[in-house]
């Protein structure tokens, strides 16, 4: 069995940016919790990453995944440059050092997947090497990028509405504008004739997906998006995150865990006793502090979720105990207030 390998530049650069929204915030450490390690045979899938930190695979022909064991990012050769799909901070300044190993062509555009800093905000880097690379966006996500005028998420140069066809050379990529996770859109992006499929955000092989139902501002939504990907006909999936690359029992795992956790906080808040839990809750705060008598409510249905949730996962996806009490507060808050 092999050991998953995680370079210390990889990992200085995740921790750079993920910790550039707190710069110049100082606290006190807190004590590290205990997390149950990651599972042996997920470990034993996991890409290995050579020092320089990142990753260049090819998975289908023509077609190259980019990953530094956090991120993912992808690019295509075309015969008439190189498109690429999406530009973690974390590596993009190395994607024409990656590209112009397997090829001479030049890089001539970028594929925002969505909005989010983590998977596009590399960008900045590359429009500064790359003269006239066009960018290319779905509506809203160009929308917002418009507004928020961020040097690191240039604004495209081309957009489209819903549905586009990308066309260049030997590529033919479908892209698909869905809602499963940003409030401006996410991107299927597919190459029939590869059996290939981008789908940002939707799963993370071999763990349950990230904080919150990873960020997703639509549960709804969400809960639709598994039988979305699995309606593409593909053996290749890049959901971009984390040590391996994805497959169609991945995206089978993260449905039946997410619809597990759902059912799971459903049942449980449907048959409590709500007033009787306020009431004892009521001795100790009053029945004037209403917010702290729905608090203790809704955190004793999230913790007995939690704790029927990891007891059945713990040993099927890792992170269960990282994240699943952000899920089943996610599905919670679905469930009261939406469903």
């Amino acid at each position: 069995m092999k050991s998953f390998t995680f370079p210390r530049l990889a990992a200085q650069a995740l921790a750079a940016a993920l910790l550039l929204p707190l710069a110049g915030f100082a606290q006190q450490a807190r004590p590290l919790p205990d997390f149950v390690p990651v599972l042996p045979a997920i470990k034993a899938k996991a890409l290995d990453i050579p020092a320089k930190g990142y990753l260049v695979k090819q998975v289908k022909q023509d077609v190259y995944v980019v990953t530094d064991g956090a991120y993912q990012s992808v690019f295509v050769t075309t015969g008439k440059g190189v498109v690429l799909f999406d530009a973690p901070p974390t590596f993009a300044d190395k994607l024409p050092e990656a590209v112009a190993e397997v090829t001479r062509e030049p890089i001539v555009e970028l594929v925002y997947s969505h909005t989010h800093l983590d998977h596009i905000s590399g960008a900045q880097s590359l429009n500064k090497k790359i003269k006239g690379l066009r960018i290319l966006a779905e509506e809203g996500a160009a929308s917002l990028l418009r507004e928020k005028r961020d040097p690191r998420r240039p604004v495209p140069t081309q957009t489209f509405r819903d549905h586009y066809q990308l066309n260049l050379g030997t590529l033919h990529a479908e892209l698909k504008r869905s809602d499963w996770h940003s409030p401006h859109g996410d991107l299927f992006i597919y190459l029939p004739q590869r059996k290939f499929l981008m789908a940002v955000d939707t799963v993370v092989a071999g763990h349950v997906p990230f904080l919150d139902f990873d960020l997703t501002t639509n549960m709804h939504s969400y809960l639709k998006v598994f039988d979305e990907v699995l309606a593409y006909d593909f053996d290749v999936l890049v959901a971009g995150h984390l040590t391996y690359l994805a497959g169609r029992a991945d995206v089978e795992d993260t449905k039946e865990y997410a619809y597990d956790v759902y059912h799971t906080i459903k049942r449980i808040h449907d048959g409590s006793d709500q007033m009787a839990i306020a009431t004892h809750a009521a001795e100790k705060y009053t029945w004037d502090n209403k917010f702290a008598l729905y608090r203790t409510v809704l955190d004793g249905m999230i913790d007995s979720c939690t704790t029927e949730v990891r007891g059945r996962w713990i040993n099927r996806l890792a992170a269960v105990d990282v994240f699943g009490e952000s899920h089943c507060r996610a599905a919670l808050i679905y469930a009261r207030w939406d469903d």
